[in-house]
This record gives C-alpha cells, sequence and structure tokens, in this order.
C-alpha cells in the first residue's frame, strides 16, 4: 500500500483502540470472563466457546506459558506485546496484545473471579503499519526540510513543523496570515491572485491545489535578502468532510531560481549580443542584457591596439592606459548612446590594472563604501592576450557580486569578447593586403603527434625571394596527416601568385577527405576550368586592343605529389601529378627506396586519370619529399643527384633540421638556377592504448551498447566530467544515426592524443548536414549538438563508404 492510500484509509485512533480492537476481559487467573464480537471476528470463537477458558489454550507460545508482558508507556499497569494466537479453524496468527488492570474492590473467597484486566487484540500487521503511519507524521512534523504550516478557515496559522520555525527563524506564527509570515512578498507565477490569501481561499472554496507556485520575500530571519520559495496548497477536510482549514508545503529554491535567472540571462545575451562586427555596438548590447538585472551600470575598456585591428602582444607589460568605448547607465534606464571614445589611464592598484595584468577577473567591494555596492572586473579575451575588461557595477542591487556571479560574469565577456575579436579581425582584414601573403610558404607548420617535420625552401629569384615551388603539411580527421609538394611553371610573383591560389586550393580540397588521386583530379579539373574561363575572357575583343593569347602559362604544366599518413595504421597512400618520385627510408636498416607510384600527367593538362598507390610505413620511417631543382638543372645528373641524396638520408637518425641542412648543403652548394623544396617527415604510429576500435550490428540496441563501451574507455583512459559526458552524447547520436540511415555493420573507434575523435564508420554514402529543427520537430538536432559540443566535425568517404567524426578538446 502506498503512503497516499495508507494515509486516505487510515484511523488515527489505532489498532488497539478499546473501540475498534478485539477485547477480552480477564480475571486474576487469565481465564477469559468477557468476550466481544471484534474478538469473535479476529480469532473466530464465539462467546460462549471463549467465556471460561483460559488464555493460555488460544496462545501459542513457543518459549512456555503465557506470563504478562512489560508495561506500556504513558498508561500505568498496562501492558503489551506480540502474540501467536490459535484461531478456531486451526491456523495461527500475528496479534498486538495490550492489557490494562481493571480496578474493583472485591475481597473475599470468590475474589479472583471478577475481572480484572482488558485486553485488547489487533492483527499485527495492521499494527505495525499504523505505528510507520504515526512515525512518518512524526518525522514530518519534527525532521522533514519541508516547511509546513496548517491554516485555519479564516487563513489564520494554527500550526507550525520544526522545518518552517528553522526556515523562519522565529516560533510566533500563531494568529499570523499567510502574506504576514514574511516581508514584500511578491507572487512570481502567472495565473494566480496576487496575494497567498486570496490563493489559499480559492483553494478553500475549491477544494483544487495549488502545486509548484513560486513565492519571493524577505523572512525574519534574512530580512536584508530575497528568498525564493516553491510552495504548495491543499484544503484540510475532516472525517464528515467539513472543511478545517488549508495545509501549506514551502521549500526554498532560491540557489534553483537565481541559477535559472543566470541561465535565461546567457540565453538572452546569446541571442542579443554580436549583432554587427562594431565593437562599440556590441558593448552596448552587452550593456542592454545585463542592466539592471545583472549589474547597475556596465563600463567597456579596450586597448588601443585593438581598436586598431591589431592582435595585443603576448609577454609584454601589461597596459593600464585603455579606451572607454561604452559607459552604462548607472540608474538602469536604457541606454542613451555611446560615450565619446576617451582614453582612460588606471593607476597600478586600480582593480582594472589588475585585471589586465592577470588576466583574471577582480571583486573589488570598497571599504569605504556602501555594503552592497561593489565592482566586478572581467577580463576581454579568447585564446590570447586580454582585449579590454568589462567592469560591471552594483550599487542599488540588494546584494553585492559575489562568487557564484563570477561564471555568469565570465561567460557573458567570453561571448561578447569573440564578438569584439571578430570585429578586430574584420577591421585587421580590411586594412591589410593579403594577396601576396597568401601566395607565401607556411612559416609555422601544424605539430602533429604522427609525424615529425623539417623543411628548407631555396627560391631562384633571390630578389624577390617568391617562387612557383611549394610545399604543406595539414592535419586531418582521424589524426592522418596530408602531405603536398607542389611546383609551378615560372619563377617571381605570377608563379608565387598562382601558387597561393593551389595551395589554398589544396587545403579546401583536403578538408573534404578526398584520396589522393580524386584530390589531383578536382585539382587539374579547376586549373583547367580557370585556364579556359581566362583564355575566353582574353580572346573577347575590346575595341582595338588584340587578345593575350597566353592569358596565364604559370597554370599550365603544375607537377604535384599528395600523400595521406594515417599514425593509427600506419600506411601511406601517394599520387602525384608528374612530380618526382619520394624517397623512403627505412628505420631498422637505413635503406633508402623510392616506391614505384604511378607518374600521371602533371596537372592542367586535363582529361587525364590519376592513380593512387599505398604502402605501409613502420614506425619511424623518413619520407623526404622535393621538388626537381632539388636534384636537377642546368649541368647536374638526375641519377647522381639521387644517389647523392639517397647517401644523405641514410644517416637519418639525427635531428630532421639538421638532416634538411647536409641534403641542402650536399646537393646545392652554389646558386640555383630553379626553385627547391625538400619536405622531411618522419612517421610515428599512435601506442595501440591510444585507440579503441568496435565493430557494431546495425540494431538499435548497439547504440546503448555504443554508449557504454565509449564512456567504459573514456573512464580507462583517465577522462571523466564533461569530456564523459560529450563522449557519450557523441557517440549516440553517431551511432544512431548511422543504424537509421544505413545498412550493414558500424564501426565506432576512439582516439585519443591531444584531442578526443570519435568516429563511426558505415556503409552509407549519403553525407550528413546540419539543419535548423522547428520547435515542432521531434528530431534533427543531432548533428547541431554534436557540433555545438565539439571542437570540430566532419565526413570522410571510404572505398566501403563514410565515416563521421568528431573532436574535442581535452582538459590541459
Amino acid at each position: 500500500m502506498s503512503a497516499v492510500n495508507a494515509a486516505e484509509g487510515a484511523d488515527f485512533r489505532g489498532p488497539l483502540d478499546v473501540t475498534r480492537a478485539a477485547t477480552a476481559v480477564l480475571d486474576a487467573g487469565d481465564t477469559v470472563v468477557g468476550w466481544s464480537p471484534a474478538a469473535q471476528a479476529l480469532l473466530g470463537y464465539p462467546a460462549h466457546e471463549a467465556v471460561g477458558r483460559p488464555l493460555g489454550t488460544f496462545v501459542v507460545d513457543r518459549a512456555g506459558a503465557y506470563h504478562p508482558a512489560a508495561e506500556l508507556p504513558g498508561a500505568s499497569g498496562a501492558r503489551r506485546r506480540i502474540l501467536h494466537m490459535r484461531h478456531w479453524d486451526g491456523r495461527i496468527i500475528r496479534v498486538t496484545s495490550a492489557t490494562l488492570p481493571l480496578f474493583h474492590t472485591s475481597e473475599g473467597p470468590g475474589a479472583d473471579a471478577g475481572p480484572a484486566r482488558l485486553l485488547a487484540l489487533a492483527d499485527a500487521h495492521e499494527t505495525e503499519h499504523w505505528e510507520a503511519l504515526q512515525s512518518m507524521l512524526r518525522g514530518l512534523a519534527t525532521q522533514s526540510p519541508v516547511g509546513l504550516a496548517i491554516y485555519d478557515t479564516d487563513l489564520r496559522v494554527v500550526w507550525t513543523n520544526h522545518a518552517l520555525f528553522q526556515e523562519m527563524g522565529t516560533s510566533q506564527y500563531a494568529g499570523l496570515g499567510p502574506d504576514e509570515m514574511v516581508a514584500d512578498g511578491e507572487i512570481l507565477s502567472a495565473g494566480y491572485p496576487p496575494t497567498l490569501e486570496e490563493t489559499m481561499r480559492r483553494v478553500v472554496t475549491t477544494g483544487e491545489p495549488v502545486i509548484e507556485l513560486h513565492y519571493r520575500g524577505r523572512p525574519p530571519m534574512d530580512p536584508l535578502h530575497d528568498h525564493v520559495w516553491s510552495c504548495s496548497y491543499y484544503r484540510l477536510q475532516d472525517a464528515g468532510g467539513a472543511t478545517l482549514g488549508v495545509c501549506e508545503e514551502t521549500v526554498d529554491i532560491t540557489d534553483r531560481y537565481l541559477a535559472q535567472q543566470r541561465l535565461d540571462l546567457l540565453v538572452r545575451a546569446g541571442g542579443r549580443v554580436g549583432t554587427t562586427l562594431d565593437m562599440v555596438r556590441t558593448a552596448q548590447e552587452l550593456s542592454a542584457v545585463t542592466v539592471p538585472q545583472f549589474a547597475d551600470a556596465v563600463t567597456v575598456d579596450l586597448l588601443d591596439a585593438v581598436l586598431e585591428g591589431d592582435q595585443p602582444a603576448p609577454g609584454t607589460a601589461p597596459a593600464r592606459r585603455v579606451v572607454r568605448v561604452w559607459d552604462g547607465p548607472a540608474n538602469g534606464a536604457p541606454a542613451p548612446g555611446p560615450a565619446a571614445r576617451r582614453p582612460v589611464d588606471y593607476p597600478p592598484d586600480a582593480p582594472q590594472a589588475r585585471c589586465l595584468a592577470t588576466g583574471r577577473p577582480v571583486l573589488d567591494s570598497p571599504p569605504d563604501a556602501d555594503p552592497a555596492s561593489s565592482r566586478l572586473v572581467v577580463p576581454l579575451r579568447t585564446k590570447g592576450p586580454a582585449l579590454g575588461v568589462v567592469t560591471f557595477v552594483r550599487d542599488r542591487h540588494p546584494d553585492p557580486f559575489g562568487a557564484a556571479d563570477l561564471p555568469v560574469a565570465d561567460e557573458l565577456v567570453a561571448r561578447a569578447a569573440v564578438c569584439i575579436d571578430n570585429a578586430r579581425r574584420y577591421t585587421r582584414e580590411h586594412t591589410a593586403a593579403l594577396m601576396l601573403q597568401r601566395s607565401l610558404l607556411p612559416r609555422n607548420l601544424p605539430r602533429l603527434s604522427g609525424v615529425e617535420i623539417a623543411h628548407r625552401y631555396l627560391p631562384a629569384d633571390i630578389t624577390t625571394g617568391v617562387g612557383g615551388d611549394w610545399f604543406d603539411v595539414i592535419a586531418l580527421s582521424g589524426k592522418r596527416v596530408g602531405l603536398v609538394v607542389g611546383d609551378v611553371v615560372g619563377h617571381g610573383l605570377r608563379a608565387a601568385a598562382t601558387m597561393g591560389r593551389l595551395r589554398t586550393s589544396v587545403h579546401v580540397l583536403a578538408q573534404l577527405d578526398l584520396p589522393p588521386d580524386e584530390l589531383l583530379t578536382r585539382l587539374d579539373d579547376l586549373i583547367t576550368q580557370t585556364a579556359q574561363e581566362r583564355t575566353a575572357v582574353a580572346g573577347a575583343p575590346a575595341g582595338d586592343a588584340e587578345p593575350d593569347p597566353v592569358p596565364d602559362d604559370a597554370a599550365l604544366g603544375v607537377t604535384c605529389l599528395y600523400a595521406v599518413y594515417d599514425p593509427v595504421t600506419g600506411r601511406c597512400s601517394m599520387a602525384r601529378a608528374g612530380h618526382p618520385l619520394p624517397a623512403v627510408v627505412d628505420p631498422d636498416t637505413g635503406s633508402v627506396s623510392y616506391p614505384d607510384l604511378p607518374a600521371g600527367p602533371p596537372l592542367g593538362l586535363g582529361g587525364l586519370p590519376f592513380e593512387s598507390a599505398e604502402i605501409t610505413l613502420p614506425d619511424g620511417s623518413l619520407l623526404a619529399l622535393y621538388t626537381d631543382g632539388l636534384v636537377q638543372g642546368r649541368g647536374r645528373d638526375r641519377d647522381t643527384e639521387l644517389d647523392a641524396l639517397r647517401g644523405v638520408l641514410a644517416d637519418h637518425r639525427g635531428p630532421l633540421d639538421d638532416l634538411c641542412d647536409r641534403a641542402v648543403a650536399t646537393l646545392l652548394p652554389g646558386p640555383v638556377a630553379d626553385d627547391a623544396a625538400l619536405l622531411l617527415v618522419r612517421t610515428h604510429l599512435l601506442d595501440r592504448g591510444q585507440v579503441a576500435t568496435w565493430e557494431l550490428a546495425d540494431t538499435p540496441e548497439m547504440v546503448g551498447r555504443a554508449r557504454s563501451l565509449a564512456t567504459g574507455q573514456v573512464g580507462a583512459w583517465g577522462l571523466d566530467g564533461e569530456v564523459a559526458f560529450t563522449t557519450e552524447l557523441v557517440v549516440s547520436e553517431l551511432v544512431t544515426n548511422a543504424i537509421r540511415y544505413a545498412a550493414g555493420p558500424v564501426q565506432l573507434r576512439l582516439i585519443r592524443d591531444r584531442t578526443l575523435i570519435c568516429e563511426v564508420s558505415d556503409t552509407g554514402h549519403t553525407s550528413p548536414h546540419l539543419r535548423r529543427a522547428g520547435n515542432d520537430d521531434e528530431g534533427g538536432r543531432g548533428l547541431f549538438l554534436v557540433a555545438q559540443m565539439t571542437q570540430q566535425w566532419g565526413t570522410r568517404y571510404t572505398a566501403t563508404g563514410k565515416t563521421i567524426w568528431a573532436e574535442q578538446t581535452l582538459p590541459p
């Protein structure tokens, strides 16, 4: 029986009450001299069979004969115990008994025959159930954390439990009305009367309970701060249905309510801050969102370099001189408009100066100010140094800033910082010429776990320092690495500009996770199409001008080699378009070989196929990619130069930079007639403990198994908390999509390195895409959640289907 059903059916007099219990009257020798109808109903014996018999004939006492029990508390002479008694039909039943002496004045020989004790009997299970109910009621009154109060029909307090006494800090409740319990009370829930008294009168009148009504006020124990309670009310009636009053249940939900308010504030900020690429407008939007709910005033100060579009240099002395771009209203009124930009020079001990110096929020409450006045200074920063500071001020808010406000302020300012940083980048992009920079070679190649990199580039045009050769290292999904070396015909700025376009194109195509031969095919189509378009434009007559017969000869005859190395399997797939063969050095023997790759035509000829070849590279192998300027030129024999390169690479165990220098010094000791590029790559296999792979059947039950396997592996790697939660969500969404939209087996793979990568492979060929789900849509949000909670995600196609991957950052 549930607690609700028990309460509805309970008789609060108790099973042993004489008005309910089975009773028998005993004489001094424990002989039955009286037998009630309730006793007959309980034990089955009619009165004429029970009267005159000793009580022991009904009792099954394994310990011996019947003996009186211990005294009952509060009733002098009363005794109580559990008995096993035989029913009239022969079965044994457990009963609870209580005895009470019957006082009389009989004396003489027949005194023992008169009534001596009253025996009350009740079913033991019913008695124990009633005692549990009484214990529950005592717990509600003395131990429950829920505040309880009972109001009479005039809505005056007649009783409260201990929790409400502690919560309010006073015992002076008798006769108070509901709105007199706290100061400045206010109902927050919509759809209710404005006061608690009116709400409770409606409960008394209609009998309809009120559940989870939110009420704000200041209790006597804390008159300076607002509290929020969740209140419930229901009508009390007696056994006859007459209304006795109203019962109130209250739970203090102040912390939960404030957390929800902060969350709502962050949600509003996400939609209203950063609508334009204007720094001042972003500062104004931040002020409009936070005043007056979070702060009474907001000021935004930016470094002068940021306003010019520059990124503050890391490692320099923190600046104290900033430019005030916004000074929000001090009274919480709508902002009249941004203040004119004016410089502000903070003293070293100012909270803003300390914030800029440390890059951390500063909570400041001046000792000579009002206790409720405080400032919270938060740095505006993304990944680099602070762009400026935001100062939140409270001088009329009932509560000063505290530790609970720091995460909210951090999140608000972080969103504004991203928008301001985007505006800074936009300013920088509009003040810098990027055409030449796009054609330059990479200065800093990515640091990847699967490879070590060293490179050299020697342009033939020393005066300009630019040419048409290029190389690149591209981070791909699944910790794979794309390696590119190419050669554009010609020298100088024109060849460099063409090289820049091709390098950018390779980057874009590589991010599509195309196999090497497919990437070269796409690149060839792009070059051919561009050449045809330029020829068509140049051939169109314009007045007396003659068309240019060769619009862009630098785009013709381009050679390129593209390779993809997988540090999980050790396999390297390569394809080349008229480019020299790479050199591969065995890590154990030091032998140098040139794998036999299909040559393929140079790019730009169009219509000819490319082919890929795959080799397996042991851990520690050395791969040398280069352009033909390194091994051939005027007066140089190609085979001799390749032998010289083989001799240099054979001693491969030293630092790669030293090996690069030796190769350049050996093969190009003097001035060069052609651009030369050299890219050395030492491969590394990921440890087996960094990769976990599972094959899953395409059944819905596998989604739960996939989550369990992934969370178990993440835990085994010592990752928990947010990483484990995000991984479980990503695995659930990706495996669900694979099972729902593809046929055949599904593979789940986790790779732990500097980041955590989750990959789900299936046999489908349809690429998933993000979409904006409507409010009424039951699905469509899975990939959106994955994209929001991970660093990046994508799709790559394989010979058997596709792989969807998602990558998330790991704690330092």
